[in-house]
């Protein structure tokens, strides 16, 4: 039995309207992380456009290293 099994069948003991809200709450979550993952995916182009500048103005002496103590 997986652990996905095993939360199910310890969630089905749980009231319906508790199981309904958990339901909600999962589906929710999953919905999430599949519109992250998408928008991740599409945002690669803007995201090697925005590392290369960084190592430009890097390469061009106008940054300089973070001190976390600063912080």
């Amino acid at each position: 039995m997986t652990k996905l099994e095993l939360a199910f069948a310890e969630a089905t003991k749980l009231p319906p309207k508790e199981q309904d809200r958990l339901a909600d709450w999962l589906l929710a979550e999953l919905s999430s992380e599949r519109r992250w993952d998408q928008r991740f995916a599409e945002s690669q182009d803007v995201l090697e456009i925005l590392a290369a500048e960084a190592i430009d103005e890097h390469n061009q002496g106008q940054t300089q290293e973070l001190d976390p103590e600063k912080i």
